[in-house]
């Protein structure tokens, strides 16, 4: 059984870096939420929170006991009041879940059944990543152009594949 949750584990880090990779051009982050701690009672995550930068396209990763803890996106007031009820979304897939920051803002992240009165929320407020300058057109060699490889759907798609079906051979 420990087996099998090592390559999911590992197999969970290598599709999130070919997501990453497939970003058009931006560096994503991988969060470790609560650092060797994870997501977990008694944690000082404002503390964590406070100490990272966030950017949008960056990516957390909880980690926890599933059959204790989940992880559940909620509002402002929700967060402040620990209130479990009416959650924006429930993230927790595994005990090792990822979620990414797909916009600018302030993002609330709490666990039920009492564990948020014990520490276990966290705010992540996101920003916009400072762009770099766009690169100088390059004149185009013929009329005819090919949009082939540089989609950054397609190339997630064949990188998640890619990882997905070398995976089966690696473990």
């Amino acid at each position: 059984m420990g087996d099998l949750r090592k390559k999911t584990e590992v197999m969970l880090v290598l599709t999130v870096m070919a997501a990453m990779t497939a970003m058009n051009g931006v560096t994503a982050v991988l969060h470790r939420v609560g650092d060797k701690y994870g997501w977990n009672p008694n944690v000082n995550y404002t503390e964590w929170s406070d100490a990272e930068h966030f950017y949008v396209g960056d990516w957390l990763l909880f980690n926890f006991d599933k059959r204790y803890y989940n992880v559940l996106e909620v509002n402002k007031t929700s967060y402040e009041s620990c209130n479990d009820q009416g959650f924006i979304q429930n993230i927790t897939h595994g005990g090792r879940d990822v979620f990414q920051l797909t916009e600018a803002r302030t993002y609330y992240f709490l666990s039920s059944g009492g564990y948020c009165w014990h520490g276990m929320k966290v705010t992540v407020n996101v920003e916009t990543p400072l762009e770099a300058p766009a690169p100088a057109p390059t004149p185009a060699k013929s009329h005819f152009t090919s949009n082939s490889g540089t989609c950054p759907t397609s190339l997630f798609l064949v990188l998640t594949l890619a990882v997905l079906y070398l995976g089966q051979y690696l473990f």
